[in-house]
């Protein structure tokens, strides 16, 4: 439940539309609700602007279509991050509404209609090589799906750096960066010392042996001499896009 719908909620009680009885079955869940093995954090959304969000690598088929279809009863956005396709398809077998994005490995219920949102402006999504792009896409549709515009630049590494110089536009435009990196690490430091908004690192686990699965990249990123630059944990760009959120939104 979010803000909106709570205050509509609230009004339908004051102005006579629903009784009491009625408003309080329609709260009977909030602000949380046992689901199985799951205790799903409601007031969440209301709380922090970022909804609960359902974790499904380690979690059955059968556990995430149970904790879904809670969640899808609350008309609230659902968002279920590190699926493989195979699990994916036995979801959306019982829960068709769901939309899956493989290279992503996310599952998107459908948007609900409350409004547009009220974010600063719009988030840019950049990642250094084709091989990042499954991390980078996890970034962008989370960014995306908490009601944020989201742009991007892919394959726009240091390597090739007149890549990324030619979107100097969208640069500057940007309300907060997301900047997925393997190997080396380096291009968010490159993009923290172009602009003035906040940049978020990614550090992937792409790379040859020394990269130590992303652990490169990671130290990189977190010894940038860039100011203004924060850096996430290694592959997490689910992450990445809750944080550019926080930042794109206006209250």
């Amino acid at each position: 439940m979010d803000k909106s719908s709570l205050e509509t909620l609230l009004k339908r009680l004051l102005d006579g539309t629903l009784t009491l009885p009625e408003t309080l079955d329609q709260l009977h869940s909030f602000p949380a609700e046992t689901v199985r093995d799951a205790c799903l954090d409601h007031q969440r959304l209301l709380r922090t602007g970022i909804p609960e969000v359902i974790y499904g690598e380690a979690k059955s088929a059968e556990q995430i279509v149970t904790i879904a279809r809670a969640m899808l009863d609350k008309k609230g956005p659902l968002l279920v991050t590190r699926v493989d396709s195979h699990k994916a398809m036995l979801i959306v077998e019982q829960l068709p509404q769901l939309t899956y994005h493989h290279q992503a490995r996310l599952l998107t219920g459908p948007r609900t209609a409350s409004g547009p949102p009220d974010v600063r402006g719009t988030i840019l999504v950049i990642c250094a090589g084709t091989s990042d792009i499954a991390i980078a896409e996890e970034a962008r549709l989370t960014a995306e799906h908490l009601g944020n515009p989201v742009q991007a630049i892919y394959d726009a590494g240091v390597a090739g750096l007149h890549r990324l110089l030619a979107h100097q536009e969208k640069l500057r435009d940007a309300s907060a960066i997301i900047v997925v990196a393997g190997m080396e690490g380096a291009l968010p430091s490159v993009v923290g010392g172009l602009v003035s908004c906040p940049v978020i690192g990614v550090p992937t686990s792409v790379g040859y042996g020394t990269g130590a699965g992303g652990f490169a990249a990671l130290l990189g990123m977190l010894n940038s001499c860039a100011p203004g630059l924060a850096v996430v944990n290694i592959d997490n760009g689910f992450g990445a896009g809750c944080l550019a959120a926080a930042i794109n939104r206006n209250r």
